[in-house]
């Protein structure tokens, strides 16, 4: 087997407490199958994801962020979801300019009785993310001529001369 057919992509999800979360839930209850490479994040609201724990993600080496929350307009905070879905957008434009493929940061409206629907938006952010690839723009970086993982090994000051 090739090193390519082996990979599978890690997604990060940050999901709304009060509908994405508890449709993640039911998602598991009803024994709905979809990827097990997403690692969740409970937050109060979508709107509560910022720009930098995006970005954040890539550079710890996931593969792609997904934010999900209640659908427009049913938001516990009343326009919360509207406030993530413009952040959203913005954060794509500018990693797009930083090399970065759009694709790799998604938003999903899931409430909470939609368990399956949770299960079917994970499983097509996994395969888009097949369809990208790795994540290598964060992966390596040359520092004095020399490469250096960024997740497993700092640099100090000292060291970089």
């Amino acid at each position: 087997m090739t090193q390519q057919s082996e990979w599978e992509p890690k997604l990060l999800s940050f999901l709304c407490r009060w509908c994405s979360y508890a449709g993640a839930d039911l998602a598991g209850i009803s024994r709905k199958k979809y990827p097990a490479n997403i690692r969740i994040i409970k937050v109060p609201c979508s709107s509560r994801v910022d720009s930098l724990f995006i970005i954040k993600a890539l550079r710890l080496g996931f593969d792609g962020v997904l934010i999900s929350g209640c659908h427009p307009g049913e938001c516990h905070y009343l326009t919360g979801n509207y406030r993530a879905r413009r952040r959203i957008a913005i954060t794509k434009k500018f990693l797009e300019y930083l090399g970065v493929e759009p694709q790799r940061v998604q938003a999903s409206w899931v409430s909470a009785s939609e368990g399956g629907k949770f299960a079917e938006v994970v499983a097509e952010v996994t395969e888009g993310l097949k369809e990208v690839g790795p994540n290598r723009l964060f992966s390596e970086r040359k520092l004095n001529g020399k490469e250096a993982k960024t997740g497993s090994q700092s640099t100090t000051r000292a060291e970089q001369g």
